[in-house]
């Protein structure tokens, strides 16, 4: 392809006030990232200019006009010039990125490297119709290139371009039966919906996701309540006096009111915390959408910050079904998958957050996966790890049962021994959930993929394809050798694949296998990834 000549399948849009990607001239991003500058040192600069006007006493307007004033024009001047020594190059080749205001920096990323290009509008951008463009290496670590700010067109323009001259690279999909070949592939405008959320699901996703973390905000704010009321909020007497006179006030109610006043207060728990899982699920999952396009997985959701991710779907290297205690009961499950690109720092894109069985393997299906079933000829851990789980469990809390015990017949204090009483109750349990999760701890291996399942109340099956395996290692440490097991590490460029308390003899033939499909394949007729 020249490096100057665009692919006729890309459109090329007007972009006010931006230079088209036509070529391998340096271009700058949409001059309005000057006024996202702007506005973000504005919404920076709120909370010490309310807190400077409220304590500073009558000058305190005087001090924060001119300050707030400082610190915006401060803050856009600084974005005007990273703007304008912000460059990026479309290469025949690569994607160059030229930063820096005092010193230089330049990053080439060829296209063979780019796992995929996704979008993200945070909120302020998304007012102004801009997006943030990511080009995800795999890379980790947050090397991964972003430019940031595109105009929505300039920037869907600039990820199609650099997908195509990536996958003019490439001849086929390995993912398909046979290696199909792209032109064979499914048109962008037949895009195949595989899951969705709405509203009814999202509130029910929300119960699920019970949480107290206002309670902590709110703890936070209490530092700086004494700035705006005349209350001393660390004074302790006055809690003191102020909890005398309710408990004066509730022991007047009688036992009936004193009930129904706990029942109250534990329901205001549940619906602030039931209200503050419904506010993180909405604003993260809000619009959840999942499509089989020709490029593979496309997903969308987010509510203020709006993602759209691809998955090429070649590039799955692993399924990751997961669950926790409460939803598990009712038939609740989420979906991953193990990429080699990176999603808000994690190696697992979550496609299906909150979903049923049988819309898990829909999904699972598409991916070219297959979902253990009945006649899945599971393999335990072995009884040594089991029992030697159980001993490390509950030893360390028997050990300090019988301390304490000791300790009690020495020194003549009642609540060593309820001390000791409760070590050995810990012991207790901690050597039966060790036996009981040993029964959930089990591995399988098939003609294509290796799976595994862990768990008690929040069980856990990962399922990877024996050809995308890079290798397979044993670990044993010195109580596992003496007992005859291993730990077999699998790896998955991505993410982790661990399978703990496998039999030695188990093990070695696990790796035999595995190795042996790696070797049977010729991996330069596949494509690059």
């Amino acid at each position: 392809m020249n490096d100057t000549a665009r692919p006729a399948s890309v459109s090329v849009p007007v972009v006010a006030r931006e230079t088209r990607i036509t070529g391998p001239q340096p271009q700058h991003t949409s001059v309005m990232s000057v006024l996202v500058g702007l506005l973000q040192s504005i919404q920076s600069a709120i909370i010490p200019l309310v807190l400077i006007g409220f304590g500073s006493s009558g000058i305190g307007i005087l001090i924060a006009l001119p300050a707030g004033i400082a610190i915006v024009g401060i803050g856009t001047l600084f974005s005007y010039i990273r703007w304008k020594r912000l460059t990026y190059t479309i290469g025949a080749s690569d994607i160059r990125v030229e930063s820096g205001v005092l010193s230089r920096a330049a990053r080439s990323v060829p296209y063979e490297r780019i796992q995929d290009v996704s979008l993200e509008q945070k909120f302020l951008p998304r007012l102004l119709g801009l997006v943030a463009v990511k080009f995800e290496t795999g890379a980790g670590g947050g090397d991964d290139l972003s430019l940031s700010y595109l105009s929505e067109q300039a920037g869907e323009e600039l990820r199609e371009l650099v997908r195509e001259r990536r996958d003019a690279q490439e001849q086929t999909d390995p993912a398909a039966p046979g290696g199909e070949p792209l032109a064979q592939r499914l048109p962008e405008a037949e895009a195949e919906q595989l899951f969705s959320m709405g509203t009814g699901r999202l509130v029910r996703f929300g119960l699920f996701e019970f949480s107290l973390a206002v309670f902590a905000v709110l703890g936070g704010l209490l530092q700086y309540v004494d700035n705006f009321v005349d209350l001393e909020i660390w004074d302790v007497d006055l809690w003191e006096s102020m909890l005398e006179e309710q408990g004066s006030t509730i022991a007047a109610l009688g036992p009936d009111l004193q009930f129904i006043s706990g029942i109250l207060g534990l329901l205001g728990l549940l619906v602030i915390g039931s209200a503050t899982g419904m506010i993180r699920v909405f604003a993260r999952e809000w619009g959840f959408l999942l499509e089989r396009t020709a490029r593979g997985f496309r997903r969308r959701r987010g509510l203020f910050t709006r993602t759209d991710v691809v998955m090429p779907i070649h590039r799955v290297q692993a399924i990751t079904i997961g669950t926790r205690a409460i939803r598990y009961r009712f038939g609740w499950h989420s979906l991953s998958f193990v990429s080699l690109a990176q999603d808000a720092g994690s190696s697992s894109h979550v496609v299906a957050p909150f979903a049923k069985t049988d819309e898990i393997a829909r999904v699972v299906d598409a991916a070219g996966f297959r979902l253990p079933s009945d006649d899945t000829r599971w393999q335990r851990a072995s009884e040594n790890y089991r029992t030697d789980s159980m001993v490390i469990d509950g030893g360390l809390f028997a050990m300090l049962a019988i301390g304490a015990a000791t300790a009690s017949t020495i020194v003549d204090a009642q609540w060593l021994s309820w001390l000791a009483v409760a070590f050995a109750g810990l012991a207790l349990f901690g050597a039966g959930a060790a036996l009981y999760s040993w029964k959930f701890k089990r591995h399988a291996l098939d003609a294509n993929q290796i799976m595994a399942r862990s768990g008690l109340l929040s069980p856990q099956t990962q399922i990877a394809t024996r050809l995308k395996l890079h290798s397979v290692e044993l670990r044993s440490g010195p109580i596992a050798m003496l007992r005859g097991y291993a730990t077999v590490h699998l790896g998955l460029a991505g993410g982790e694949f661990s399978i703990s308390g496998v039999p030695i003899e188990v093990a070695r033939e696990l790796r035999r296998k595995v190795l042996d499909t790696i070797a049977a394949t010729d991996f330069s007729e596949l494509e690059n990834g």
